[in-house]
């Protein structure tokens, strides 16, 4: 595993406010989790924390820059949802803890999401179990002939 730069490290030590963060190198860069969810990331030398429909608009009224991907295969860039945190938060533990804050909701939200829908059909099993069909009625035995005997 590559050895965090400076960048890095600074970033974390401005997080500690949050809580027990972890750090891995992904992709050329550093993903940030807290929980076991990813709630952040520093790619090409930029922080960058996650959104969500909830947390995206407070990221933008502040001006902050979405991560945007250019896989460079002729594809369009795709807008990836983290953005950097406002400028007056990028080097204030302070005023960078919110913005953490609203990634981890973010993350959290997002994992709830991905475990719904398997809990949802599980419930849905158990509260509608399948029609049971009716047992099939049983038939009369039939009526025995009767054999004339003839006597001699």
């Amino acid at each position: 595993m590559p050895q965090m730069d400076s960048y890095t490290q600074y970033t974390l030590e401005l997080l500690e406010p949050l809580g027990a963060v972890q750090t891995r190198f992904m992709f050329g860069g550093w993903g940030f989790s807290y929980g076991g969810r990813m709630f952040g990331l520093i790619v090409d030398g930029r922080f960058y924390l996650k959104t969500d429909e909830l947390t995206r608009p407070a990221f933008e009224a502040a001006g902050c820059t979405q991560w945007v991907y250019d896989n460079g295969k002729g594809k369009p860039p795709v807008a990836m949802p983290y953005f950097t945190p406002p400028a007056d938060a990028a080097d204030d533990a302070r005023e960078l803890l919110p913005w953490a804050r609203r990634a981890v909701e973010a993350a959290q939200r997002a994992a709830a999401k991905k475990k719904k829908p398997s809990g949802a059909k599980k419930a849905a099993a158990k509260k509608a179990p399948a029609a049971k069909k009716a047992p099939a009625k049983k038939k009369a035995p039939a009526a025995k002939k009767k054999t004339a005997l003839k006597r001699s």
